[in-house]
This record gives C-alpha cells, structure tokens and sequence, in this order.
C-alpha cells in the first residue's frame, strides 16, 4: 500500500512540474473572474437590493416591463413577470446577489473542468510510450496494475482539485464583487414544475455532483484511449469530439430503440431531476446508473488489458 501511495505522489508531482497544468488552473481562474466583473459592471439586475417595500417595487417591474419591453426579448421579460408573481404571492422578499449564488452560476464552468481532465488523462500514459519513460517506470518492483492504477486516481485527484478550485475561488470573488449573504441562502429558482424557493448550498452540491459523473466518464474514456492506442493527440481528439458532439448526436438517432443505451444519453444524470423527462423513453434514473456502470468497467477493463498485457520491449 505504501509503494501504491508513493505511486499517486510521483504522478501528481510530475503532473504540477509541468506548465500546461498551472496553465490549465490559470484559465480557469482567468475565465472565472470575467464573469463576476461582466456580472458586476455589465448586468445591473444583480446588483438590485430591495427595501422594506419591496412589494411595490415589484409590481412597478411587472407594469413596466409590460409597457415598454424595448430593453427585452418577449422570453425573458415574460420570465421576469412570472418570477416578480411568485415573489409576490408567496410573500418572499427577493435576496440580494451573493457570493453562494455566483458559485451556482458557476456549474457550468464544469465542462472546462470535463476539457481540461480529457487533456490530462489523455497524455498521463500515452506520453511515457511516446518519450520513452515507460521502461524506467516499469523496472520498479511495482506491478503494473499499481503503475496503471495511480495514474488513473492520479487524474481523479486532478479533477477533483480543480472542481474545489472552481467552488472555492467563484466563492472568493463572489464574495469580492457582490458580498456574502450567508451560507445556505435561499433563492427562487425555476425548474420543470414551475418556479420555487430553494436553498443554495444543496443545489450547488447536486449542481456539482451531476457535473462529477460526466467529468469522470470522459476521464476514464480518455485514460482508455490513451492506453490502448499510446498515443496522445488521438485521445485528446476522439475524447473531446465525443464529448461535444455526444448530446448533438443523439436527437439524430432518437427513433431506434438502442440509442437509449449510447453513453452520451446518460451522462447527464440531471435529466431526472425534480422529476425532469428522460432524454429517451424507456430511460430512468436507475437504467443510467446501470448503463454508465457498464460502460465504465469496459473503460476500466480495456485500459487493463491493453497496460498489462502488451509486450513493450520494443517501445
């Protein structure tokens, strides 16, 4: 357990030594920051506090919008209407922007996360081919199981901090721009049953926890490229391909009955929520688990198969 242990440090210190791994984390943080400062000094709506007679001000809205909607799409002035009613019948003082809800505004910036691991997990077995360190790897009294093994939880850790990085520096210059309204504030969100009130920090958590299974299906799909084929261009491509085309394919094979058990039609785990419709009919919460279970020990299999069982001496 011990030589598993030193394993994961050895890859994770190879993995920060390199600049596109600091860079990777700057663009993150780069990309974050622009959208509180667009957010802050560009959206006026975010900074809008409401006083004591907040009931008025927000029928005022409700009137004006209906009046002179030159400033708005029919779409989202429509929205705004429906939002300002159900404050107002539910008697619900609208919260001012916070911290919490730039962080949920944020989960989005998931899918970079997705980018960036594909790029990692790709290149972190395919390289050692390439460059020829794959025989100084494996002449230490590890197995090669071990060796392939903390490369793949090398890029779990990966993911992960850069997932916690996500959360924590959206908090950091949430909290910067727009101040902290507490922890777990409540907001009113809409979702398929129409609007309601919810508290923040559960739905970023279930936010973030939907974003985890597509970020480490792709990250297993890419590891498995890169261990059959060695070759990192190619896992980077085919893996970031699929992933930006995985949903757009979908809608163009809908009709046959197996295009239900395609990984990319159960990626996104939040179809089901709050109720959500499937993507496909026949689909549920519990055939998606079972599928993306499928799908992963094949990944974990064949990225077994191709490290341990392939003769390399004339790498």
């Amino acid at each position: 357990m011990s030589n598993f242990i030193r394993l994961i440090q050895n890859e994770n210190m190879k993995l920060y030594s390199k600049k596109a791994t600091w860079v990777m984390i700057g663009i993150l943080a780069i990309i974050v920051l622009a959208v509180g400062l667009i957010l802050r000094f560009m959206d006026d709506n975010n900074l809008k506090e409401y006083g004591d007679d907040w009931r008025e001000e927000l029928q005022v809205e409700n009137a004006s919008v209906q009046n002179d909607n030159g400033d708005y799409t029919e779409a989202s002035y429509r929205v705004n209407i429906e939002k300002n009613k159900y404050h107002l019948e539910n008697d619900i003082k609208p919260q001012s922007y916070g911290a919490m809800q730039f962080v949920y505004d944020n989960i989005g910036l998931a899918m970079l996360i997705s980018l960036f691991t594909i790029i990692v997990a790709a290149g972190i077995l395919a390289n050692e081919f390439q460059w020829g360190t794959i025989k100084l790897l494996l002449i230490r009294p590890v197995t090669r199981l071990k060796i392939l093994a903390s490369k793949y939880v090398a890029v779990l850790i990966y993911a992960l901090t850069l997932l916690v990085f996500l959360v924590v520096f959206s908090w950091i210059v949430g909290a910067l721009l727009f101040g902290i309204n507490g922890l777990n504030p409540s907001a009113v969100m809409y979702d398929i049953n129409g609007y309601k009130q919810v508290s923040l920090l559960p739905e970023i958590i279930e936010g973030f926890g939907y974003r985890m299974v597509n970020l480490v299906m792709m990250a297993t799909f890419a590891f498995m490229i890169s261990a059959v084929f060695r070759n990192t261009s190619m896992a980077i491509g085919i893996a970031i391909f699929l992933m930006l085309a995985g949903n757009t394919i979908i809608p163009f094979v809908s009709q046959y009955s197996w295009a239900k058990y395609i990984l990319f039609a159960n990626t996104d785990l939040s179809q089901y929520q709050s109720g959500g419709h499937p993507l496909l009919d026949g689909m549920s919460l519990s055939f998606s688990i079972s599928v993306l279970l499928v799908y992963y020990v094949i990944f974990i299999v064949a990225s077994w198969l191709s490290f341990t069982k392939r003769d390399i001496a004339g790498q």
